[in-house]
């Protein structure tokens, strides 16, 4: 039975180094999530996430505009962004290795999350949920997203390594 994201409960976010100093953190607004729980065996669980890569958010207009253009995301030739799970590896009592192909760009790659999944539980309102918080590192150059500007001290405008972190909420069909 497919179980449906609660997009009021789940975020698909990043976070990335600026200028050697800050970290730049934004979202992605429109997403979809197919997934299927194993209520019985979570490592059985499977899920596909599907994002529109030109709804990137960072909160700045003009970087936004950056982002979706053929620096980074090139939106108009690959508009969408995968996440597609091979396995989910149990750790300790809640704790998994999540290991999915994450496809930017054209570009397809096996990445391996630490992910904490919630057991499905029951809500004050009788419908069956379940959660996911995954986090992990990826390097964007990996993924054909390579634009960058050194500084006059040195360094980078863009760091390489970009950490993900995404949350979610399903809520099995009815």
């Amino acid at each position: 039975m497919p179980w449906n994201v609660d997009p009021a409960h789940s975020s698909v976010g990043f976070g990335v180094r600026h200028m050697v100093m800050s970290t730049v953190r934004g979202q992605f607004k429109d997403y979809a999530v197919a997934a299927e729980v194993d209520e019985n065996d979570l490592s059985r669980s499977t899920a596909t996430v599907t994002i529109q890569a030109a709804s990137v958010d960072t909160g700045a207009a003009d970087r936004d505009a950056h982002l979706r253009s053929g620096d980074f995301f090139d939106v108009e030739n690959y508009p969408v962004i995968t996440f597609a799970t091979k396995r989910l590896e149990p750790k300790r009592d809640g704790d998994y290795r999540l290991i999915g192909d994450l496809t930017i760009r054209g570009v397809t790659r096996e990445v391996a999350l630490d992910a904490e999944v919630t057991a499905p539980l029951k809500d004050p309102w009788g419908n069956t949920k379940a959660g996911l918080s995954a986090e992990g590192k990826i390097n964007r150059k990996d993924f054909g997203l390579g634009w960058n500007a050194v500084l006059e001290a040195g360094g980078l405008v863009v760091a390489d390594t970009v950490k993900l972190a995404i949350d979610l909420e399903l809520a099995k069909a009815a």
